[in-house]
C-alpha cells in the first residue's frame, strides 16, 4: 500500500515539474520574440499616419547610449555602418540672439529623443575662414545620428552677420529657424556682462556700461555700440526675411524659458513638427542656481554651465529709460512682423 502511494506521488511530481519547465520554456520563447518586434507606442502617442519617417521613442531612447558612446570617440565603425548612422546637416539652426538663451535653448530640446545637437558653435556660415572649406567640412563637424532625426546647431553671430542669410538659404532654402529674444535692455546689459567677466579676468579696465550705451557727444543712444545694435532685433530679422518666409521662423521667448520653460519648449516642438516628448519630469528647479536644470532619466541629469546666470551691475534708471525708449518702436515692428508679442516695456 505505501509503495502505490509513493509510485502515484513520484507520477505527479513529474507531471507538474513537466508543466513547470514547460511554462518556463514558453515564456523563453515568448519574450525572445518580444524583443524582436518593433516596440509599440501606446494609442495616445502614436505618431500620425501622416509623418511616416518617425520612429518609435523606446527605440530613439534605447540608441542614446551609442550615440554618447560616438561623441566620446568609443564607438567603432562597424557600429557606425550597423546602426545606419550618418552625420547630417542641420535641418534646424537656432541663429541668435546672443545672451537671450542660445544655449539654454539647445540643450532643452537635446532633452527630446528625436533631437540630436551640435555641442560646439561651429561658425560656419559667418566665418569666411570655415565658410570656405565647404559643406562637407560642415557637415563632419555634425554629430552622428539616426537617419530620421533632426539635428540641430547653434550659433548665435548668424543671427547678425550679413552674409549668412543668403549662405543658409543656399545650403537649405527650407531650413527651419530658431530666434530666442529677451527683453532688448536687459539683453544688452548681459552682453556687457560677459564681455566685462572677460576683461576682469585678463586684468583689464573696461568702461562702464552707461559710457558705451550713451553717446557722450550727443546724449543719445550709441547705435555704434554691439550690445546695443543686436538688441534691434527689428534690422536684423528684416534682412533674413528676404531670402526666408517668416513661416520658417520661430521666436523663443528667452525670459518665459528661464522661468517657465515647458510652455515655450512644447511650442518649439510644434514648430519642428515633432511628437511632443518634453515633459515636466525633464525639467526641475535648482533652487541654488536659480535655475531649471535637466533630467534625462533616472540616472542623467545636467544643470547649465556656472557662467550662466551671470549678475547683472547696476545700471543707471535714466539710462534704462532711455534705452527702453528708443527700442520700444522697433520691438512694435518686431510684434508686427513675427505675430508674437511681448510684455516689454
Amino acid at each position: 500500500m505505501l509503495f502505490k502511494q509513493q509510485a502515484l506521488l513520484r507520477q505527479k511530481l513529474f507531471v507538474l515539474g513537466s508543466l513547470a519547465i514547460g511554462s518556463v520554456l514558453y515564456l523563453v520563447a515568448r519574450v525572445g520574440t518580444l524583443d524582436r518586434l518593433q516596440p509599440i507606442c501606446p494609442i495616445e502617442s502614436r505618431l500620425p499616419p501622416s509623418e511616416p519617417e518617425q520612429i518609435p521613442l523606446r527605440t530613439l531612447q534605447f540608441k542614446r547610449g551609442l550615440l554618447h558612446e560616438l561623441r566620446k570617440g568609443n564607438a567603432t565603425k562597424e557600429q557606425i555602418r550597423l546602426h545606419n548612422l550618418v552625420q547630417q546637416l542641420p535641418r534646424a539652426i537656432i541663429i541668435g540672439v546672443r545672451k537671450g538663451g542660445t544655449r539654454a535653448l539647445l540643450e532643452m530640446l537635446n532633452l527630446h529623443p528625436a533631437v540630436v545637437k551640435a555641442s560646439q558653435e561651429i561658425h560656419f556660415f559667418d566665418n569666411d575662414q570655415n565658410y570656405a572649406r565647404g559643406i562637407d567640412w560642415y557637415r563632419e563637424k555634425m554629430p552622428f545620428s539616426f537617419p530620421h532625426q533632426i539635428t540641430i546647431e547653434k550659433s548665435p553671430a548668424y543671427f547678425i552677420t550679413e552674409e549668412v542669410p543668403e549662405r543658409i538659404f543656399k545650403m537649405n532654402s527650407s531650413i527651419k529657424l530658431l530666434i530666442i529674444v529677451r527683453e532688448p535692455t536687459t539683453r544688452a546689459v548681459s552682453d556687457y556682462t560677459q564681455v566685462l567677466e572677460g576683461k576682469e579676468r585678463k586684468n583689464k579696465t573696461y568702461h562702464k556700461f552707461e559710457k558705451l550705451a550713451i553717446d557722450s557727444n550727443t546724449c543719445e543712444v550709441n547705435t555704434k555700440y554691439k550690445a546695443v545694435r543686436t538688441s534691434i532685433y527689428t534690422k536684423h530679422l528684416e534682412r533674413w526675411l528676404k531670402y526666408f518666409p517668416v513661416e520658417q521662423f520661430h521666436i523663443v521667448d528667452g525670459d518665459r524659458l528661464i522661468t517657465d520653460p515647458l510652455p515655450e519648449l512644447q511650442l518649439v516642438e510644434r514648430f519642428l513638427n515633432l511628437p511632443s516628448r518634453i515633459s515636466q519630469y525633464n525639467l526641475y528647479f535648482n533652487a541654488t542656481r536659480g535655475f531649471y536644470c535637466l533630467r534625462f532619466n533616472i540616472v542623467f541629469n545636467k544643470c547649465l554651465a556656472g557662467s550662466k546666470g551671470r549678475i547683472h551691475p547696476e545700471v543707471d534708471p535714466s539710462v534704462v529709460t532711455k534705452l527702453q525708449k528708443f527700442f520700444h518702436p522697433f520691438n512694435q515692428k518686431f510684434y508686427q512682423i513675427t505675430g508674437r508679442t511681448f510684455s516689454w516695456p
